[in-house]
């Protein structure tokens, strides 16, 4: 199905590749470190190196490309875009009619909407709002989150080298996630556990006192891990019970990757503050916090340049977001990844069925995971060299796949057709009758 690209003059990738590395800073993203890509374009959910080699992408810049790689509509609307106004925090027609949208698709009364550039910057932000409405400090986060790797979301997202940069900002705490592919019990219990957890680290670290409970509601970074149902409802209400607002960090599962609009949705629940970005830009750097009037109207976070940002909802920003989301609802794409993502799943329990090398197959619409584990009784995980060896036996087949660790992250672009999503299958299907190991 992947097609060799034809290109007049091939450029040398792997030279290109150790040139940038010669000024690069280190610290890049392991996927571009192991897979050695230099990219040339991307059409629909396939991307094209230097050398004219085609890849379906099933990363997506890590959930950014909601509509795939240069999209017609989305590349017109930043051209005519560009050829106006692209910077300026002035009313603009397209963050005008973003803002309308955002509040016609946020859940119960979330209608106010400030942008910002990045997803840490947006929950920095959302944090602030908290703490200006309720006049509290302390902020509880989970085990396995991820908010972002500044200086004030760092004591609530899980990285290991974090305790290593310096002295870490106070009043965050971490109750228990309830993964359910680690814990030794029924789903329910699971769930039981963690708002144990949840109600311990309320009343004995934050004194009963905390400003937010800040949640994910599937846990993208840790491995796309889904809790159990109902889950997200019961720390709603928790956090209802001690007068703390509970934000939804919404960053990947916003904007119909999970099949549904948000991720919340899932549990009928409706947050008190929601952060999102990621998928809302379809690769333009955007971010945003959405909150109802009464909780924005809060002081000092409403004071005029208190919570804006510089390049926060500029017009080339906001016609990105606006052409994104819009195309999102117009194509229906939340079902469509529900759909596809059911696709994948199904195909995965049955690759499951014939090797028993992967295991704890999870997710919802098209976030997706799975444990690449040494055999199906013991579902002990597998070795990091033998994931990295999985990794480029699958990129050597055209298959970009964040599966170098053995809990694999699959997210697509929204528009991953259902043929390519059984190309994907047959990929894993063969790599992992081939590879030594698994």
């Amino acid at each position: 199905m992947l097609v060799e690209a034809k290109r007049a003059a091939p450029l040398d990738q792997k030279s290109l590749f150790e040139t940038e590395q010669e000024f690069i800073a280190p610290g890049v993203q392991t996927i571009a470190l192991l897979s050695e890509l230099a990219i040339d374009h991307g059409r629909g959910s396939t991307l094209v190196d230097v050398n004219g080699r085609a890849y379906l992408d099933l990363n997506a810049g890590v959930s950014v490309a909601s509509l795939g790689h240069a999209h017609p509509r989305y590349v017109r609307a930043l051209t005519e875009q560009l050829e106006a106004v692209s910077v300026g925090s002035f009313t603009s027609r397209p963050r005008a009619e973003l803002v309308k949208l955002i509040a016609d698709l946020a859940p119960g009364d979330l209608t106010r909407t400030q942008f910002f550039s990045g997803g840490a910057e947006a929950v920095e932000a959302a944090i602030r709002l908290a703490r200006s409405y309720t006049k509290r400090t302390d902020i509880i986060g989970f085990t396995g989150g991820f908010h972002g790797k500044t200086a004030g979301v760092l004591p609530i997202s899980e990285i290991d080298w974090k305790t290593s940069v310096g002295p870490l900002p106070t009043g965050q705490h971490v109750a228990v996630y309830p993964d359910v592919t680690t814990f030794d019990g029924t789903a329910e219990e699971c769930a039981h556990a963690s708002l144990k957890s949840l109600r311990a680290v309320i009343e004995e670290e934050c004194r009963g006192r905390p400003a937010a409970i800040i949640i994910e509601p599937i846990q993208g970074t840790a491995g796309n891990i889904v809790p159990p149902d109902g889950f997200l409802a019961a720390v709603r209400q928790m956090a209802a019970e001690y007068g703390a607002l509970l934000i939804a960090d919404e960053m990947i599962t916003g904007f119909g990757r999970t099949g549904k609009m948000f991720g919340c949705d899932h549990d009928g629940v409706v947050p008190d503050i929601m952060t999102v970005g990621k998928g809302m830009g379809g690769g333009f750097p955007v971010s945003a916090v959405i909150s109802t009037d009464e909780i924005m109207s809060a002081k000092p976070f409403s004071l005029p340049s208190a919570s804006s940002s510089s390049y926060g909802g500029n017009p080339l920003a906001a016609a990105a977001a606006l052409t994104t989301i819009r195309t999102i609802v117009e194509e229906n794409l939340a079902a469509h990844a529900a759909s596809i993502g059911k696709l994948l799943r199904d195909g995965l329990n049955a690759i499951a069925q014939r090797h028993g090398t992967i295991a704890n197959i999870r997710g919802r619409g098209l976030l997706v995971g799975f444990d690449l584990v040494t055999d199906a009784n013991s579902e002990q995980l597998l070795a990091k060299s033998d994931c990295v060896q999985f990794f480029k036996d699958c990129l050597a087949r055209g298959l970009i796949m964040m599966c170098y660790t053995p809990r694999v992250r699959i997210h697509p672009p929204l528009i991953l057709r259902a043929d390519e999503a059984q190309h994907a299958l047959t990929v894993i299907d063969e790599v992992l009758a081939q590879t030594s190991g698994c």
